[in-house]
């Protein structure tokens, strides 16, 4: 795993002189955010699952992973990779399944879907269309923000675990095929 990994993330110091990332300084000398081992894959997964739903493009994102690793001392490229899941084809549907948790959780939504934004405004000119847009975002700006976070520490438990159980059966399975080996060529 660690070949692969190794492989395709970029390397400490392209990181490092990233200019979003610039900004942590000596921070990033601590080795548990460039080492490969389970604690800090698994850390960085959670850290970009985590980041990667907060709004905001991808350095937005990228800066918040690098935060996130910093402070839980993670794995950084990791967790900067793993934001990628939140992309152009994702989002809307991750926007509103954390919709739905968030009104399901603050009990401010009847229904799974957004309200209906008024399409007669197309003709309008902007002075009528600033007012029209607030209250739409109001509208659902609570049980979104809130779905957003639930969905957010959801995807970062499940991802953090997930990694822990994969990468301990894939060292179990790895011993298990040494040990068959081993006692094969005796």
């Amino acid at each position: 795993m660690r070949k692969f990994f190794k492989k395709y993330l970029p390397s400490h110091e392209s990181i490092r002189q990233n200019r979003f990332i610039n900004f942590f300084g000596t921070l990033l000398y601590h080795h548990n955010l460039w080492h490969l081992h389970r604690r800090s894959v698994a850390g960085g997964v959670a850290a970009g699952l985590f980041a990667g739903l907060i709004p905001g493009s991808n350095p937005v994102q990228f800066f918040f992973a690098a935060l996130f690793s910093v402070i839980f001392k993670v794995n950084l490229p990791i967790a900067a990779f793993v934001t990628l899941y939140s992309n152009p084809f994702t989002i809307v549907p991750l926007y509103l399944a954390a919709y739905t948790l968030g009104g399901w959780v603050t009990g401010g939504v009847k229904n799974s879907s957004l309200p209906p934004l008024e399409l007669g405004l197309l003709d309008k000119n902007l002075s009528e269309w600033v007012p029209v847009l607030t209250d739409y975002l109001v509208t659902f700006g609570k049980p979104l923000m809130a779905g957003l976070f639930l969905l957010a520490s959801l995807l970062s438990i499940t991802g953090y675990f997930t990694v822990r159980i994969l990468w301990r059966y894939y060292v179990v399975h790895a011993w298990h095929k040494r040990a068959k080996r081993h006692h094969s060529d005796k």
